[in-house]
Protein backbone atom coordinates (compact mmCIF):
# COMPACT_ATOMS: atom_id res chain seq x y z
CA UNK A 1 0.00 0.00 0.00
CA UNK A 2 1.38 3.40 -0.94
CA UNK A 3 0.50 6.84 0.33
CA UNK A 4 1.44 10.29 -0.88
CA UNK A 5 2.90 13.23 0.97
CA UNK A 6 2.42 16.95 0.35
CA UNK A 7 5.01 19.76 0.40
CA UNK A 8 5.86 21.28 3.78
CA UNK A 9 8.19 24.02 2.52
CA UNK A 10 5.55 26.69 3.07
CA UNK A 11 5.41 25.92 6.77
CA UNK A 12 8.96 24.76 7.39
CA UNK A 13 10.94 27.97 7.02
CA UNK A 14 13.90 28.04 9.47
CA UNK A 15 12.60 31.21 11.14
CA UNK A 16 9.36 29.52 12.17
CA UNK A 17 10.52 25.97 12.65
CA UNK A 18 9.97 25.96 16.43
CA UNK A 19 6.32 26.91 15.95
CA UNK A 20 5.63 24.01 13.63
CA UNK A 21 7.34 21.17 15.54
CA UNK A 22 4.03 20.12 17.07
CA UNK A 23 2.32 20.31 13.69
CA UNK A 24 5.07 18.27 12.03
CA UNK A 25 4.80 15.54 14.63
CA UNK A 26 1.12 15.52 15.50
CA UNK A 27 -0.46 15.38 12.05
CA UNK A 28 0.03 12.44 9.64
CA UNK A 29 3.15 12.79 7.56
CA UNK A 30 1.00 12.01 4.54
CA UNK A 31 -0.18 15.62 4.63
CA UNK A 32 3.28 17.19 4.61
CA UNK A 33 5.37 16.21 1.61
CA UNK A 34 4.78 15.04 -1.91
CA UNK A 35 7.26 12.15 -2.11
CA UNK A 36 6.01 8.58 -2.29
CA UNK A 37 6.44 6.06 0.53
CA UNK A 38 5.89 2.32 0.49
CA UNK A 39 4.32 0.24 3.22
CA UNK A 40 7.00 -2.13 4.52
CA UNK A 41 6.54 -5.08 6.86
CA UNK A 42 9.66 -7.16 6.32
CA UNK A 43 12.86 -5.51 7.65
CA UNK A 44 15.10 -7.04 4.97
CA UNK A 45 12.85 -5.68 2.24
CA UNK A 46 12.94 -2.07 3.47
CA UNK A 47 13.43 0.37 0.61
CA UNK A 48 14.69 3.18 2.82
CA UNK A 49 17.75 3.87 4.90
CA UNK A 50 19.22 6.42 7.30
CA UNK A 51 22.24 8.68 7.17
CA UNK A 52 23.12 10.31 10.47
CA UNK A 53 25.42 13.20 11.18
CA UNK A 54 27.29 12.57 14.45
CA UNK A 55 28.20 15.79 16.28
CA UNK A 56 25.05 17.54 17.47
CA UNK A 57 22.86 14.59 16.47
CA UNK A 58 24.35 11.53 18.18
CA UNK A 59 26.87 13.14 20.53
CA UNK A 60 27.84 16.48 22.02
CA UNK A 61 31.59 16.30 22.47
CA UNK A 62 32.33 13.04 24.30
CA UNK A 63 28.80 12.66 25.66
CA UNK A 64 26.16 10.65 23.83
CA UNK A 65 22.73 12.26 23.63
CA UNK A 66 20.07 10.18 25.47
CA UNK A 67 17.71 10.39 22.48
CA UNK A 68 20.40 8.74 20.32
CA UNK A 69 20.64 5.69 22.57
CA UNK A 70 16.86 5.28 22.53
CA UNK A 71 16.66 5.76 18.76
CA UNK A 72 19.17 2.98 18.07
CA UNK A 73 17.17 0.57 20.19
CA UNK A 74 14.50 0.97 17.53
CA UNK A 75 16.94 0.51 14.67
CA UNK A 76 18.22 -2.93 15.71
CA UNK A 77 16.46 -6.19 16.47
CA UNK A 78 16.77 -8.32 19.62
CA UNK A 79 20.05 -9.73 18.28
CA UNK A 80 21.58 -6.32 17.71
CA UNK A 81 21.27 -6.59 13.91
CA UNK A 82 20.22 -3.48 12.04
CA UNK A 83 16.66 -3.65 10.75
CA UNK A 84 17.30 -1.01 8.08
CA UNK A 85 20.48 0.32 6.46
CA UNK A 86 22.26 2.92 8.60
CA UNK A 87 25.29 5.04 7.66
CA UNK A 88 27.06 7.77 9.63
CA UNK A 89 28.24 10.75 7.59
CA UNK A 90 30.46 13.13 9.52
CA UNK A 91 32.63 16.06 8.50
CA UNK A 92 35.13 15.07 11.16
CA UNK A 93 38.49 13.93 9.82
CA UNK A 94 40.89 13.47 12.72
CA UNK A 95 40.24 9.75 13.16
CA UNK A 96 40.49 6.54 11.21
CA UNK A 97 37.11 5.09 10.26
CA UNK A 98 37.71 2.09 12.49
CA UNK A 99 38.38 4.38 15.45
CA UNK A 100 35.18 6.35 14.85
CA UNK A 101 33.19 3.12 14.48
CA UNK A 102 34.53 1.82 17.80
CA UNK A 103 33.63 5.06 19.58
CA UNK A 104 30.10 4.87 18.23
CA UNK A 105 29.84 1.23 19.27
CA UNK A 106 30.88 2.10 22.82
CA UNK A 107 28.52 5.07 23.05
CA UNK A 108 25.42 3.54 21.48
CA UNK A 109 25.76 -0.02 22.71
CA UNK A 110 25.26 -1.24 19.12
CA UNK A 111 27.92 -2.83 16.94
CA UNK A 112 28.97 -0.30 14.30
CA UNK A 113 31.38 -1.34 11.56
CA UNK A 114 33.81 0.97 9.79
CA UNK A 115 31.91 0.26 6.58
CA UNK A 116 29.05 2.28 8.09
CA UNK A 117 31.22 5.36 8.66
CA UNK A 118 31.87 8.06 6.07
CA UNK A 119 34.42 10.66 7.17
CA UNK A 120 34.99 14.01 5.46
CA UNK A 121 38.14 12.60 3.85
CA UNK A 122 36.68 9.22 2.81
CA UNK A 123 36.08 10.17 -0.87
CA UNK A 124 39.78 11.07 -1.25
CA UNK A 125 40.44 7.41 -2.02
CA UNK A 126 38.84 8.08 -5.42
CA UNK A 127 41.34 10.88 -6.24
CA UNK A 128 44.02 8.51 -7.48
CA UNK A 129 45.70 11.08 -9.69
CA UNK A 130 47.16 12.58 -6.47
CA UNK A 131 48.04 9.40 -4.59
CA UNK A 132 51.62 9.19 -5.84
CA UNK A 133 52.33 12.91 -5.76
CA UNK A 134 54.20 14.73 -2.99
CA UNK A 135 51.22 16.04 -0.96
CA UNK A 136 51.08 18.43 1.99
CA UNK A 137 48.32 17.26 4.35
CA UNK A 138 46.99 19.64 6.99
CA UNK A 139 45.00 18.51 10.02
CA UNK A 140 45.23 16.73 13.33
CA UNK A 141 45.30 13.14 14.54
CA UNK A 142 47.09 10.26 12.81
CA UNK A 143 47.55 12.16 9.53
CA UNK A 144 50.11 9.78 8.01
CA UNK A 145 48.04 6.68 8.81
CA UNK A 146 44.81 8.23 7.54
CA UNK A 147 46.54 9.36 4.34
CA UNK A 148 48.08 5.93 3.79
CA UNK A 149 44.68 4.25 4.20
CA UNK A 150 43.27 6.60 1.58
CA UNK A 151 46.02 5.68 -0.89
CA UNK A 152 48.51 8.55 -0.53
CA UNK A 153 52.11 7.38 -0.68
CA UNK A 154 54.22 10.54 -0.29
CA UNK A 155 52.87 12.80 2.46
CA UNK A 156 54.35 15.69 4.40
CA UNK A 157 52.78 17.85 7.11
CA UNK A 158 52.96 21.46 8.27
CA UNK A 159 55.25 20.25 11.05
CA UNK A 160 57.59 18.70 8.47
CA UNK A 161 57.83 22.06 6.68
CA UNK A 162 58.51 23.86 9.95
CA UNK A 163 61.34 21.46 10.73
CA UNK A 164 62.82 21.81 7.25
CA UNK A 165 62.51 25.62 7.18
CA UNK A 166 62.35 26.94 10.77
CA UNK A 167 62.73 30.57 9.68
CA UNK A 168 59.44 30.43 7.78
CA UNK A 169 57.39 30.04 10.97
CA UNK A 170 58.11 32.95 13.29
CA UNK A 171 54.76 33.90 14.86
CA UNK A 172 55.51 32.09 18.11
CA UNK A 173 58.11 34.30 19.80
CA UNK A 174 59.22 31.65 22.30
CA UNK A 175 59.81 29.13 19.52
CA UNK A 176 61.61 31.78 17.49
CA UNK A 177 64.12 32.43 20.28
CA UNK A 178 65.26 28.79 20.34
CA UNK A 179 64.78 27.71 16.74
CA UNK A 180 67.57 26.46 14.54
CA UNK A 181 68.55 28.49 11.47
CA UNK A 182 69.36 25.46 9.36
CA UNK A 183 67.49 24.68 6.13
CA UNK A 184 66.86 21.30 4.54
CA UNK A 185 68.04 21.92 0.99
CA UNK A 186 66.89 18.47 -0.12
CA UNK A 187 63.25 19.00 0.87
CA UNK A 188 61.20 17.79 -2.13
CA UNK A 189 58.83 20.01 -4.04
CA UNK A 190 55.19 19.83 -2.89
CA UNK A 191 52.85 19.00 -5.78
CA UNK A 192 49.42 19.26 -4.13
CA UNK A 193 47.75 20.22 -0.85
CA UNK A 194 45.04 18.37 1.07
CA UNK A 195 43.29 20.31 3.83
CA UNK A 196 41.92 17.41 5.83
CA UNK A 197 40.86 19.05 9.09
CA UNK A 198 41.45 22.20 11.11
CA UNK A 199 45.05 22.30 12.41
CA UNK A 200 45.98 22.78 16.05
CA UNK A 201 48.09 25.88 15.35
CA UNK A 202 46.24 28.01 12.82
CA UNK A 203 48.92 30.71 12.61
CA UNK A 204 51.65 28.32 11.46
CA UNK A 205 49.36 26.44 9.10
CA UNK A 206 48.00 29.60 7.46
CA UNK A 207 51.49 31.01 6.90
CA UNK A 208 53.09 27.84 5.55
CA UNK A 209 50.16 26.76 3.35
CA UNK A 210 50.09 30.19 1.70
CA UNK A 211 53.87 29.96 1.27
CA UNK A 212 53.40 26.67 -0.60
CA UNK A 213 50.63 28.12 -2.78
CA UNK A 214 52.63 31.23 -3.65
CA UNK A 215 55.81 29.32 -4.50
CA UNK A 216 54.16 26.56 -6.53
CA UNK A 217 55.40 24.12 -3.93
CA UNK A 218 59.04 25.17 -4.42
CA UNK A 219 59.79 26.67 -1.01
CA UNK A 220 63.54 26.83 -1.68
CA UNK A 221 63.20 28.37 -5.14
CA UNK A 222 60.13 30.63 -5.33
CA UNK A 223 59.27 31.87 -8.85
CA UNK A 224 59.70 35.54 -9.72
CA UNK A 225 56.01 35.88 -10.59
CA UNK A 226 53.01 34.58 -8.65
CA UNK A 227 52.13 31.14 -10.02
CA UNK A 228 48.45 31.17 -10.94
CA UNK A 229 46.55 28.98 -11.04
CA UNK A 230 48.41 27.56 -8.07
CA UNK A 231 49.08 23.89 -7.36
CA UNK A 232 46.04 21.62 -6.78
CA UNK A 233 44.21 22.21 -3.50
CA UNK A 234 41.67 19.74 -2.11
CA UNK A 235 39.69 20.57 1.04
CA UNK A 236 37.61 18.33 3.28
CA UNK A 237 35.02 19.44 5.85
CA UNK A 238 33.41 22.80 5.18
CA UNK A 239 31.64 23.21 8.55
CA UNK A 240 31.96 26.82 9.64
CA UNK A 241 30.82 25.78 13.12
CA UNK A 242 30.12 22.58 15.00
CA UNK A 243 28.64 21.61 18.33
CA UNK A 244 30.77 20.05 21.08
CA UNK A 245 30.37 20.14 24.88
CA UNK A 246 30.13 23.93 24.98
CA UNK A 247 26.74 25.65 25.04
CA UNK A 248 27.63 27.63 21.90
CA UNK A 249 28.88 26.43 18.49
CA UNK A 250 32.67 26.31 17.99
CA UNK A 251 34.80 27.10 14.93
CA UNK A 252 35.10 24.26 12.45
CA UNK A 253 37.38 23.61 9.50
CA UNK A 254 35.19 25.88 7.40
CA UNK A 255 36.31 28.81 9.56
CA UNK A 256 39.94 27.92 8.85
CA UNK A 257 39.15 27.81 5.13
CA UNK A 258 37.58 31.28 5.30
CA UNK A 259 40.77 32.62 6.91
CA UNK A 260 42.93 30.95 4.26
CA UNK A 261 40.76 32.23 1.39
CA UNK A 262 40.75 35.81 2.68
CA UNK A 263 44.47 35.92 3.46
CA UNK A 264 45.39 34.52 0.06
CA UNK A 265 43.16 37.05 -1.71
CA UNK A 266 44.41 39.96 0.41
CA UNK A 267 48.06 39.09 -0.30
CA UNK A 268 47.78 38.11 -3.98
CA UNK A 269 44.67 39.88 -5.21
CA UNK A 270 43.46 36.54 -6.60
CA UNK A 271 40.88 33.99 -5.49
CA UNK A 272 42.24 30.79 -4.00
CA UNK A 273 41.16 27.86 -6.19
CA UNK A 274 39.81 24.60 -4.83
CA UNK A 275 40.43 21.67 -7.13
CA UNK A 276 37.73 19.88 -5.15
CA UNK A 277 35.68 20.47 -2.01
CA UNK A 278 34.56 17.27 -0.32
CA UNK A 279 32.70 16.44 2.82
CA UNK A 280 29.16 17.72 3.34
CA UNK A 281 27.48 19.45 1.50
CA UNK A 282 29.35 18.10 -1.56
CA UNK A 283 27.33 15.81 -3.83
CA UNK A 284 30.42 13.62 -4.18
CA UNK A 285 30.41 12.85 -0.46
CA UNK A 286 26.67 12.17 -0.53
CA UNK A 287 27.13 9.95 -3.58
CA UNK A 288 29.87 8.02 -1.76
CA UNK A 289 27.65 7.69 1.32
CA UNK A 290 24.78 6.49 -0.88
CA UNK A 291 27.05 3.78 -2.26
CA UNK A 292 27.99 2.73 1.28
CA UNK A 293 24.31 2.66 2.24
CA UNK A 294 23.53 0.33 -0.67
CA UNK A 295 26.37 -1.96 0.43
CA UNK A 296 25.06 -2.00 4.01
CA UNK A 297 21.62 -2.92 2.70
CA UNK A 298 23.14 -5.85 0.83
CA UNK A 299 24.96 -6.99 3.96
CA UNK A 300 21.60 -7.05 5.79
CA UNK A 301 20.09 -9.28 3.14
CA UNK A 302 18.05 -6.66 1.31
CA UNK A 303 16.94 -8.01 -2.04
CA UNK A 304 16.52 -4.60 -3.63
CA UNK A 305 18.21 -1.23 -3.46
CA UNK A 306 17.63 1.58 -0.99
CA UNK A 307 15.32 3.98 -2.84
CA UNK A 308 14.77 6.62 -0.16
CA UNK A 309 17.45 8.07 2.09
CA UNK A 310 16.64 10.11 5.18
CA UNK A 311 19.50 12.34 6.25
CA UNK A 312 19.36 13.48 9.87
CA UNK A 313 21.52 16.49 10.73
CA UNK A 314 21.77 19.60 12.90
CA UNK A 315 23.39 22.05 10.47
CA UNK A 316 21.39 23.90 7.81
CA UNK A 317 24.50 24.80 5.82
CA UNK A 318 26.07 21.36 5.50
CA UNK A 319 23.65 18.58 6.51
CA UNK A 320 20.38 20.00 5.21
CA UNK A 321 21.97 21.81 2.27
CA UNK A 322 23.94 18.68 1.35
CA UNK A 323 20.94 16.35 1.53
CA UNK A 324 18.82 18.72 -0.55
CA UNK A 325 21.61 19.18 -3.12
CA UNK A 326 21.87 15.42 -3.46
CA UNK A 327 18.10 15.05 -3.76
CA UNK A 328 18.21 17.57 -6.61
CA UNK A 329 21.11 15.67 -8.22
CA UNK A 330 19.17 12.39 -8.01
CA UNK A 331 16.07 14.02 -9.44
CA UNK A 332 18.04 15.40 -12.38
CA UNK A 333 19.74 12.06 -12.94
CA UNK A 334 16.38 10.30 -13.20
CA UNK A 335 15.02 12.94 -15.55
CA UNK A 336 18.15 12.94 -17.73
CA UNK A 337 18.90 16.61 -16.91
CA UNK A 338 21.99 15.96 -14.78
CA UNK A 339 25.55 16.93 -15.65
CA UNK A 340 27.65 14.18 -17.20
CA UNK A 341 28.50 12.58 -13.88
CA UNK A 342 29.24 13.17 -10.23
CA UNK A 343 32.75 14.47 -11.04
CA UNK A 344 31.25 17.23 -13.16
CA UNK A 345 29.03 18.26 -10.25
CA UNK A 346 32.12 18.58 -8.05
CA UNK A 347 34.35 20.49 -10.47
CA UNK A 348 31.72 22.82 -11.83
CA UNK A 349 31.86 25.26 -8.90
CA UNK A 350 33.82 28.41 -8.30
CA UNK A 351 35.29 30.77 -10.86
CA UNK A 352 37.77 28.30 -12.34
CA UNK A 353 37.40 24.93 -14.00
CA UNK A 354 39.97 22.43 -12.76
CA UNK A 355 41.09 19.27 -14.44
CA UNK A 356 40.09 16.48 -12.13
CA UNK A 357 40.05 12.75 -12.63
CA UNK A 358 37.94 10.84 -10.15
CA UNK A 359 38.09 7.07 -10.26
CA UNK A 360 34.55 6.27 -9.25
CA UNK A 361 33.68 3.32 -7.11
CA UNK A 362 31.86 0.21 -8.23
CA UNK A 363 28.61 2.09 -8.07
CA UNK A 364 25.66 0.13 -6.81
CA UNK A 365 22.15 1.25 -7.67
CA UNK A 366 21.79 4.69 -6.14
CA UNK A 367 18.80 6.02 -4.25
CA UNK A 368 15.96 7.85 -5.95
CA UNK A 369 15.30 10.39 -3.20
CA UNK A 370 17.16 12.00 -0.30
CA UNK A 371 15.08 13.73 2.37
CA UNK A 372 16.56 16.12 4.93
CA UNK A 373 15.56 16.05 8.61
CA UNK A 374 16.69 18.85 10.91
CA UNK A 375 17.18 18.21 14.64
CA UNK A 376 17.54 20.90 17.27
CA UNK A 377 20.20 19.31 19.48
CA UNK A 378 23.24 20.84 17.81
CA UNK A 379 24.29 23.86 15.77
CA UNK A 380 20.79 24.86 14.72
CA UNK A 381 18.75 26.75 17.29
CA UNK A 382 15.26 27.80 16.27
CA UNK A 383 15.06 30.38 19.05
CA UNK A 384 18.09 32.26 17.71
CA UNK A 385 17.69 35.44 15.68
CA UNK A 386 20.77 34.56 13.61
CA UNK A 387 20.01 32.87 10.30
CA UNK A 388 23.10 33.82 8.32
CA UNK A 389 24.05 31.76 5.31
CA UNK A 390 27.25 30.02 6.39
CA UNK A 391 27.52 27.91 3.26
CA UNK A 392 31.01 27.50 1.74
CA UNK A 393 32.25 30.19 -0.69
CA UNK A 394 32.12 28.03 -3.80
CA UNK A 395 28.54 26.93 -3.09
CA UNK A 396 27.24 30.52 -3.06
CA UNK A 397 24.75 31.83 -3.91
CA UNK A 398 22.54 29.11 -2.45
CA UNK A 399 19.36 28.56 -4.40
CA UNK A 400 16.14 29.28 -2.59
CA UNK A 401 14.86 26.27 -0.71
CA UNK A 402 18.09 24.26 -0.57
CA UNK A 403 18.68 25.21 3.07
CA UNK A 404 15.11 24.39 4.09
CA UNK A 405 14.64 21.00 5.78
CA UNK A 406 11.98 18.63 4.52
CA UNK A 407 11.16 17.72 8.12
CA UNK A 408 11.82 19.33 11.50
CA UNK A 409 12.01 17.41 14.78
CA UNK A 410 13.44 18.06 18.25
CA UNK A 411 15.94 15.16 18.29
CA UNK A 412 17.14 12.02 16.57
CA UNK A 413 14.64 9.76 18.36
CA UNK A 414 11.75 11.76 16.95
CA UNK A 415 13.45 11.63 13.54
CA UNK A 416 13.51 7.83 13.58
CA UNK A 417 9.91 7.67 14.76
CA UNK A 418 8.91 10.11 12.02
CA UNK A 419 10.49 8.00 9.29
CA UNK A 420 9.06 4.77 10.63
CA UNK A 421 5.62 6.41 10.61
CA UNK A 422 6.11 7.64 7.06
CA UNK A 423 7.31 4.26 5.83
CA UNK A 424 4.72 2.32 7.87
CA UNK A 425 7.59 0.35 9.28
CA UNK A 426 7.33 -1.35 12.64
Amino acid sequence: MAFYLHPIKSICQPRTVCNIFAKCLASPIASQTKHRAICTTNPVSAEFGFMFDIDGVIVRGKEVLPAAVESFKKLVDSNGKFRVPVIFVTNAGNNLRCQKAQKLTDLLGVEISQEQVVMAHSPLKMFKQFHNKRVLVSGQGPIHEISKNLGFTNVCTVEDIRKAFPVLDVVDQKRRETMLRTIDEKFPRIEAIVLMQEPAEWDSALQLIIDVLMTNGKLLDPPAKLPYPHIPLLACNMDLQWMAEAWMPRFGHGAFLVCLEELYKKITGRDMIYTALIGKPSELTMHHADNMCQLHAQSLGNQGSVKRIYFVGDNLNTDIFGANLYHRYLTRQRSGRAVSGIAAAVTGRGNHNCELEIETEDVHASAEECHSILVQTGVYNASSDTFSNHSPRDFLPVEEGLREPAFCVPDVLRAVELVFQQEKFD
